[in-house]
């Protein structure tokens, strides 16, 4: 389901929906706590690799999980995802076949990893690692992309993801702010930290304040960017639209080398759109005399529709992003997989 999160909760300054949720947030952190220490984890014949994060929507997990599908190769290991299949209606375990499923069936992100390697979606991650053990060849890894709460697997490496701007919100928990469970709680499930910024520079750095529960962790820093030839954008007229979690971020992004927004449409994460919408998209660019732009995720929901939306897919550019690295924190990411899959081996 489609949902655009409060904007209070990364607002500046107090606010009164805080205040008033919080005793619901302190028994929504408690009972996610509760339930991670309860269950029995599974543990795969499979390496277990986490992309997660602390907080609702997205900080930039599905990029991170499709560089450590890079790093396993290069460490001769074959990569697997294994998401959710958050927006897809299927239930049990399924292999993703872009050839055939949908994004109203599997989801959008596994449709778009499933791009770069196998991807199987389960609700119950034990099981889908269970799944994929049962088909995978030896030297196989999985990659979990979220997931860091979910107790039902236990992963031999996790980093979470946040996002340099955005940090953590107001630091409160679900519905009170954008947390999925007290911060102490998930410190103690990570590895390393890997702080995506807007840009390598110090002052994007010195906006995101870690918190004392989280210093004892390694951080690294990445940004998000686009892959491939950019030199197109400088100067181009659009008209952007985007379905995720921050849309914002990908619309400054745009913006950062040199696009001209003429018009931004923001909808809800994952939000699936309608014929209506892809009209006045197109509509839109009509009257402006723009180019259409979206995220490779926006386009993964628009695969195999009809109508206006199949006039929209085939209009609309995609942006390819990709992680690009600090210095050597690539480097330092590759070591923390290959100690990892080191362990997995004694």
């Amino acid at each position: 389901m489609a949902v655009k999160e409060p904007s209070w909760w990364y607002g500046a300054g107090p606010h009164w929906q805080t205040a008033a949720l919080a005793p619901i947030a302190q028994i929504y952190g408690a009972i996610a706590e509760r339930r991670y220490r309860q269950a029995t984890a599974t543990r795969s014949a499979f390496p277990v690799l986490c992309a997660g994060n602390f907080t609702a929507g997205g900080t930039g997990k599905t990029p991170l999980a499709l560089a450590l599908a890079g790093i396993v190769r290069e460490h001769g290991g074959t990569p697997w995802f294994l998401s959710r299949g958050y927006g897809g209606r299927l239930d049990g375990q399924e292999r993703v076949d872009p050839e055939r499923h949908t994004a109203a069936e599997v989801g959008d992100e596994p449709l778009l990893l499933a791009q770069s390697a196998p991807t199987v979606i389960s609700r119950d991650r034990g099981r889908g690692a269970e799944f994929i053990a049962r088909q995978a060849k030896p030297g196989s890894v999985i990659i979990l992309d979220d997931g860091l709460q979910n107790p039902s697997l236990t992963k031999d490496l996790s980093i979470a993801v946040i996002d340099a701007v955005r940090g953590f919100g107001n630091g409160a928990v679900m519905p009170a702010g954008p947390l999925r469970a007290p911060l102490a709680f998930q410190a103690g499930l990570v590895t390393a930290l890997l702080v995506n910024t807007t840009s390598l520079a110090t002052t994007h750095r010195a906006a995101l304040a870690l918190p004392p529960e989280l210093a004892h962790l390694p951080v690294l820093h990445a940004r998000a960017a686009p892959s491939g030839d950019v030199m197109w954008l400088t100067g181009a007229r659009m008209v952007a639209f985007a379905g995720i979690a921050n849309p914002a971020r990908f619309f400054d992004l745009l913006r950062s080398y040199g696009a001209t927004l003429i018009e931004t449409i923001a909808f809800a994460d994952h939000q699936a759109l309608t014929d209506t919408d892809a009209r006045h998209l197109l509509d839109l660019a009509q009257r402006h005399g723009c180019q259409l732009l979206t995220t490779e995720k926006d386009a993964m929901r628009l695969a195999g529709s009809s109508g206006a939306l199949a006039e929209l897919s085939t209009r609309a550019t995609t942006l390819p992003i990709t992680l690009q690295f600090e210095n050597d924190d690539r480097q330092r990411l590759s070591d923390l997989v290959a100690n990892a899959l080191a362990r997995r081996r004694v």
